[in-house]
């Protein structure tokens, strides 16, 4: 199999990040398209770092596992089928699922780190900033975490305050001017999506 298109898309949490990949992965057929997201490279809970009020800190680079995220990028961009468990963010109530990360085309992985991890940036073909403004995300980290992942509003808030905003000003947006393809998402993404969607279309060999 000739080397894929590595595609690498990142923005500031809950910029819509998975919205826009869902549509992404529905434009291609199964086999053209391999998603890695960093969401399922989470280091133990043990193995996270607390703020000086005992909370755990999840918007870190140092939560993420880059060294086995990098890894399993390379052996997949090599030819080689990987398995990983899924990362279900404690949620007690979600069953985590075996996930098969198989060659193809294009490749695309996903986080907030991927363009401030030097492992993987170097990696990547094309980069794509998906960029919405803060009250926005804000809006939608709420919804996110009170439904997908079990967080009451408090929480929601303190995190986003204490830990989400510092953290994208620190290693996430100063990283946007290395984007190849900044996609604006305060209200929708149908042209940008179009636009990265006819590209990549042009990089699979039917």
């Amino acid at each position: 199999m000739p080397k894929p298109f590595i595609v690498g898309i990142t923005g500031g949490s809950a910029s819509g990040k998975t919205t826009f990949l869902n549509r992404l992965l529905h434009a291609f057929a199964p086999e053209d398209v391999c998603l890695i997201s960093q969401d399922n490279y989470y280091k133990a809970r043990e193995h996270q770092i607390k703020d000086l009020n005992g909370i755990v800190n999840f918007d870190l680079p140092s939560c993420i596992d880059d060294e086995a995220y990098a890894h399993d990028l390379l052996r997949v961009s090599q030819g080689e089928t990987i398995y990983r468990t899924e990362y279900t963010f404690n949620n007690p109530n979600v069953e985590p699922r075996q996930l098969a990360f198989r060659p193809a085309p294009i490749v695309v992985v996903e986080g907030i780190f991927v363009f401030y991890f030097e492992e993987i940036a170097r990696l990547l073909d094309l980069k794509v900033y998906i960029d919405a403004k803060e009250y926005i995300k804000l809006q939608r980290r709420i919804v996110r975490d009170k439904v997908e992942r079990g967080y009451d509003l408090d929480d929601v808030l303190y995190r986003y305050t204490n830990h989400v905003a510092p953290t994208y000003e620190k290693y996430i947006k100063p990283y946007k001017n290395d984007a190849d393809i900044v996609i604006p998402n305060n209200n929708n993404f149908e042209r940008g999506l179009e636009v990265l969607t006819t590209y990549l279309n042009t990089k699979i060999q039917r």
